[in-house]
């Protein structure tokens, strides 16, 4: 897995060469993800954050044709854990802290749009987003992990992953668009996976979105062109599970082999620009002794001055 991400990056740092000097910032995004604003039980994916950075020549509404030209740099964070971060269940999954650094590249050389990279995963207490959590929970609530939980929780280690999407935009009148696609992801979860997207409105129609790893909802990263009103998505994904190290082989609980997620959300744009979107996701069970799925909220925003 290594070889096969020192390769992706060797490539596409050669693809970069030809356009390093005209290449400038396109746009950012940032989505925090919680269950604190979903259903607000504080267990299992419990909280996340994605941000991606995009540089390329310039945007002319939709990715680039050729591979490499446009650049991502991706952080995202994670925190998973027991439905009782005190005194978990013998049968429940260990905490776990993630924090990954990508490089990834979106091309759309005809009329299907791809998306590829490799991310740098750091685990384990040398993470300290266990930190930041009890940062949260002051003002939001909710109860910090016990000493117990952190000593058993996913151990430290440096993890490579890679990370492919395809999808093709299909419009059903002037502003609906459904939008299949396929994902393959391999290192710390490897899993193949089919859904799609549904936007009514104009949300993602000129800009370019983000899929993030643990809702599937998609972050604004390049802007639109300049519209103002509401636009309402909604998506759903299955996927076939092959491993993850968040529950291993030799843990107490097993792995489900398929997973879903149904998601939606409300997306709010004025003349100004400024922005707003907030998107729930129904998680379903990932390993065989968790008793039910649960709901994640997503929030970005993006305010102009």
């Amino acid at each position: 897995m290594y070889r096969l991400a020192i390769a992706f990056c060797a490539l596409l740092l050669l693809s970069f060469e030809g356009h390093a000097a005209e290449r400038t910032k396109q746009g950012f995004g940032l989505m925090v993800t919680n269950d604190s604003i979903g259903d607000n039980r504080d267990r299992w994916r419990t909280g996340s954050f994605e941000s991606s950075w995009i540089f390329a020549p310039d945007w002319n509404g939709q990715a680039p044709a050729r591979f490499g030209e446009l650049i991502e740099l991706r952080i995202n964070g994670e925190i998973v854990g027991p439905a009782n971060v005190i005194a978990p269940a013998a049968l429940d999954r260990r905490y776990g802290q993630a924090l990954s650094f990508g490089l990834h590249t979106h091309f759309q050389p005809g009329a299907v749009d791809y998306a590829l990279g490799v991310d740098a995963v750091v685990t384990g207490s040398q993470v300290g987003l266990d930190n930041v959590q009890d940062f949260v929970h002051i003002f939001l609530g909710g109860r910090d992990a016990s000493t117990g939980v952190l000593a058993s929780q996913l151990s430290n280690g440096i993890h490579a992953n890679a990370v492919f999407e395809a999808g093709r935009r299909f419009h059903l009148g002037t502003a609906t668009q459904l939008r299949p696609f396929l994902e393959a992801r391999a290192g710390t979860e490897t899993l193949a996976r089919v859904g799609f997207d549904l936007t009514f409105g104009h949300f993602g129609s000129s800009g370019l979105l983000v899929r993030t790893p643990t809702s599937g909802q998609r972050l604004s990263a390049v802007e639109d062109a300049p519209y103002s009103g509401f636009s309402f998505l909604l998506g759903a994904d299955v996927a076939y599970v092959d491993s993850s190290i968040y529950i291993a082989s030799n843990a107490p609980v097993r792995l489900e082999d398929y997973r879903a997620r149904a998601r939606a959300g409300l997306h709010w744009r004025s003349q100004a620009g400024t922005a707003a979107f907030y998107g729930v996701t129904w998680l379903s069970e990932e390993f065989n002794t968790q008793p039910g799925g649960q709901v994640v909220g997503s929030l970005q925003l993006r305010v102009k001055f």
